[in-house]
Order: C-alpha cells, then structure tokens, then sequence
C-alpha cells in the first residue's frame, strides 16, 4: 500500500480507493493508480479495499476506483492515461 498525503483546496486529504478481491485485473487496476498518481506528482492516500463487504458497499463490479466518496470507475479495468485524465479533472 502507498500512504502518500495530498490536501485539497479545501483541507481535506484525498483518499483513492481501489476495490477488488485479488484478481489479476483488480490488482492490475492497484497498480495502474499507482504509477498515475506518480506520474502527475499527485500526493493521495492509495487505498486497496479487498473485504467483499466493504466493495459491496460501494460497487457492484469490481475492478472499481474511487476518489475520495465519488466512484469513478467500476467493472472495468482503466488504463494509466484514463486514471490521469480523471484525476486531473478532479483536483482542479
């Protein structure tokens, strides 16, 4: 897990969570936040939520990544570019 602080305009940390049981695209979905957050020089909390009742909580079709409380990706695995592009437009 990555454990990097980031303070939005308005004070709070940003928290990235990656949800997913284990499998090869959910880990890849992990690491692809991973080198996105690196990439753009982001610093956020990077979270891999693997407890089926928390995912649940939250989505229905894993992969799934959210920012802070906004799901921004679910049953599908992003690519880098994709997770930069959200990313960016989230933090303006």
């Amino acid at each position: 897990m990555v454990i990097i602080l980031y303070y939005k305009k308005n004070g709070d940390m940003m928290i990235i969570r990656v949800f997913g049981t284990g499998c090869p695209k959910c880990n890849q979905t992990y690491e692809n936040v991973k080198k996105a957050v690196e990439e753009l020089g982001i610093d956020a909390e990077v979270v891999k939520v693997t407890d089926i009742n928390e995912i649940s909580e939250w989505i229905f079709v894993a992969p799934g990544v959210a920012f802070d409380d906004l799901v921004v990706f679910e049953g599908k695995l992003p690519t880098v570019e994709e997770i930069k592009k959200e990313l960016e437009d989230y933090v303006k």
